[in-house]
């Protein structure tokens, strides 16, 4: 009996120690961008998707004479736009056209970390991805 127990809580252990690995791996830094570079696009939105962790999104765009392509622009969690920038869910719609300015993503891929959004009538709609978890993430720490 006690070797059942003993096995039984052993598994339970490894069970749990293995709940954790996806919330581990659910967060991501922003090295993936090349910050340094800015890129923009023309183009009109495809997409938004307003959900955690990260707000995305597609737009049919190009760079300068290029063929239209989808880029995915990557931003913040919601309610970090929310809070410390000008956005709300119906900041940007699916058919707006815009002009993105965004870092791009290292590997070459049509993608990037977006900084500034402008629209047709021109409202600017910014965003830092890094400056505005790194906020968030002090706030945090100051709350504990």
């Amino acid at each position: 009996m006690k070797q059942i127990i003993k096995y039984t809580g052993f598994v339970f252990s490894a069970l749990l120690s293995f709940a954790w690995v996806p919330l581990v791996q659910a967060h991501h830094s922003t090295t993936m961008f090349d910050h340094a570079q800015s890129v923009t696009i023309t183009g009109v939105i495809k997409e938004v998707q307003w959900t955690n962790p990260h707000v995305a999104i597609f737009v049919a765009g190009t760079i300068k004479e290029e063929e239209p392509t989808v880029w995915l622009m990557e931003m913040t969690s919601p309610g970090n736009l929310t809070r410390v920038s000008n956005w709300t869910r119906n900041s940007a719609k699916v058919g707006d056209k815009v002009v993105i300015a965004f870092s791009p993503l290292r590997n070459g891929k049509k993608g990037g970390a977006l900084k500034r959004l402008t629209l047709e009538d021109g409202r600017v709609l910014t965003t830092d991805i890094r400056a505005q978890e790194s906020a968030n993430l002090e706030e945090n720490q100051k709350a504990k």
